[in-house]
């Protein structure tokens, strides 16, 4: 796989058993790249480990006043010079493609999580987490699955070497034989406390995080009841909290450095010294010595690896638990069900509360509590919250279609949409039948004067679809984003349609000419919408009551309005005791208006 061909066709299925499994398994699936990497890095590093060999050969050769064996020499630089070019050139290659070729597989295997769980995912698993998953982890996980490579030929240059040294000066390399496991292992009883603090950073930073993005997601809200500096200390103290956390484990791997800094010059000391003993008695020759010293000096460059990818190990191993965790997650139902594709038509029936919603007809939900509404519009959208308790599309449980057809068929817009950054015309580039125009979507949806904000907004736009909505549509207001999303629902024009208050934000005005619009747009089509509102449900052409889990009471507004009382309670948020209450309240806030207004004449 190379960058060019990316996205991957398949990214797999992952072994999502734990961190390491994992990381295992993106490296399994990606060999060919692990060898390409392995085989430049041999070249690339053998030919920088002969280049000592060469120079205690040039030096011997001088010493002996040998031109032939010189010049041969000078030709074995050269050649190990244009294997240092080449290998470290295409090394460099290999490695940034197995980097980003394994973090775009687990961004690629995120974003099929997040389409196969829905709205589900963030209620199984926080947002933030999920961002930072795909952001900050995906790099640090492909940073390990590329280093394993490097280092693999690192050691076996390491390896390579030694034995090369033994055999070339037996007396010297046996001292380089002995001290180079203990250089290269020193740092194994520092791992597991470096490890421990690097997982404490990583995880006080993925608090902060989500922390973040919650605040910046609420920032409308904060500002409204005055709370940024509220949630502002909580950020600096949990950006410290990760700060101090970063130092701590800085200073682990500093400490970590240091030991692969200092133990070989403390070879490099012993070969020396021990090698002047030998030259001195005659035993090597200069030359010999010259090239253990040499070699021993450019050992520090491999065994770099060594500390590289502890540190990488130590860095990705929190990434590939949390990605692990989230890819873990599954569906209550199969993805891809137990029937051939379709997209069924027909009544839509929820049998854990007995909603009807009969084909091609306006239903309206009325609902006390909104989180209930919430899980049953999510149910309706076809994911259930039980096995075997599936919503029936005709006489066909959604569970058993394919998660494509299933949601071709039923279309479910929360109370919350989000837009994506980018112009109108992108924003309204969805999936659809080809039944409904962007233009009637938009003016069913009473959006004129968002286009019209839009182009005053924008600065080289004179046609709105060219506009640019900022992202998740921040510049617009509440009831502008919205009718946006309303729009977006109403050009897919699928075969059920369920929204979740999607008049909550807008005035009374506009919401009675949406209810036309909505009314007449869907005309022939199966529409449920959970709301409160009495514009809205005295358009509706049925009307169901869900009282603690159970359609309780049937009928059209009006005839709910005069015979339900608990219909009544949350229409009007009162009761009849209440009702007489309210009227004396409300007629003594007009009396006091008209004294003041009599004060101020």
């Amino acid at each position: 796989m190379q960058i060019q061909d990316l996205p991957y066709p398949d990214p797999g299925v992952p072994d999502a058993r734990s961190g390491p499994r994992f990381l295992w398994w993106l490296w399994r699936n990606q060999l060919g790249g692990q060898l390409k990497s392995l085989a430049w890095g041999l070249l690339h590093f053998v030919s920088v480990s002969a280049l000592p060999f060469c120079v205690g050969l040039a030096v011997q050769a001088a010493v002996d006043r040998s031109g032939t064996r010189l010049a041969l020499t000078g030709g074995l630089m050269v050649l190990c010079g244009t294997g240092i070019a080449v290998g470290d050139t295409f090394l460099h290659r290999t490695a940034v493609t197995n980097w980003i070729t394994a973090a775009a597989r687990v961004q690629q295997l995120l974003a099929r999580k997040a389409a196969q769980l829905g709205s589900a995912l963030t209620r199984q698993v926080a947002a933030g987490e999920v961002v930072a998953v795909s952001t900050g982890d995906v790099e640090k996980i492909g940073w390990f699955v590329e280093a394993v490579s490097r280092f693999t030929a690192a050691a076996l240059t390491v390896l390579i070497v030694c034995v090369s040294l033994l055999v070339y000066q037996p007396a010297l390399g046996v001292v380089v034989a002995v001290g180079l496991p203990v250089v290269a292992l020193a740092v194994l009883p520092l791992l597991p406390r470096a490890t421990r603090r690097a997982d404490v950073q990583r995880e006080k930073a993925g608090r902060a995080t989500e922390l973040a993005s919650d605040t910046v997601a609420g920032l409308r809200v904060l500002r409204g009841i005055g709370g940024e500096e509220l949630f502002l200390d909580r950020y600096r103290r949990a950006s410290q909290e990760v700060r101090h956390a970063a130092v701590r484990s800085a200073r682990m791997w500093s400490l970590i450095s240091a030991v692969q800094v200092l133990l070989p010059g403390l070879l490099l000391i012993a070969v020396v010294w021990h090698g002047i003993g030998l030259a001195r008695q005659g035993r090597i020759t200069v030359g010999e010595l010259v090239t253990v010293y040499s070699a021993v000096m450019i050992l520090n460059y491999p065994l770099r690896h060594f500390e590289e990818i502890a540190m990488a190990y130590s860095f990705s191993r929190p990434s590939a638990k949390r990605a692990a965790r989230v890819l873990s997650l599954e569906r209550s139902t199969a993805t891809d069900g137990t029937r051939a594709a379709e997209v069924p038509g027909g009544d839509l029936y929820d049998p854990a509360t007995g909603l009807l919603a009969p084909a091609g007809r306006f239903t309206a939900v009325v609902c006390g509590d909104p989180d209930a509404a919430g899980r049953l519009a999510e149910r309706l959208g076809g994911h259930p919250t039980e096995p075997g308790r599936s919503v029936l599309l005709g006489g066909v449980p959604l569970d058993e279609l394919p998660l494509d057809s299933a949601r071709t068929a039923v279309l479910v817009q929360d109370k919350d949409p989000v837009l994506l950054s980018g112009t109108l015309r992108e924003l309204l580039d969805v999936p659809a039948s080809g039944a409904v125009r962007a233009e009637d979507a938009l003016a069913a949806a009473q959006c004129d004067d968002v286009l019209d904000a839009l182009v005053q907004g924008s600065l080289d736009a004179a046609d709105p679809m060219d506009a640019r909505i900022t992202e998740r549509g921040r510049s617009l207001s509440g009831g502008q984003r919205q009718r946006l999303a309303l729009a977006r629902s109403l050009i897919t024009d699928p075969e059920v349609l369920v929204l979740d208050e999607p008049t909550s934000a807008v005035d009374s005005h506009t919401e009675a000419r949406i209810a036309d619009g909505l009314r007449r747009l869907r005309s022939g089509r199966t529409t449920v919408v959970f709301t409160s509102s009495p514009l809205l449900l005295d358009r509706a052409d049925r009307v169901a009551l869900v009282h603690e889990g159970e359609v309780v009471a049937i009928g059209v507004h009006r005839e709910l309005v005069d015979g339900e009382p608990r219909y009544r309670a949350v229409v009007t948020r009162e009761t009849g005791d209440e009702l007489t209450a309210t009227d004396e309240g409300m007629l003594l806030d007009v009396l006091q208006e008209l004294e003041e207004i009599e004060e101020s004449a």
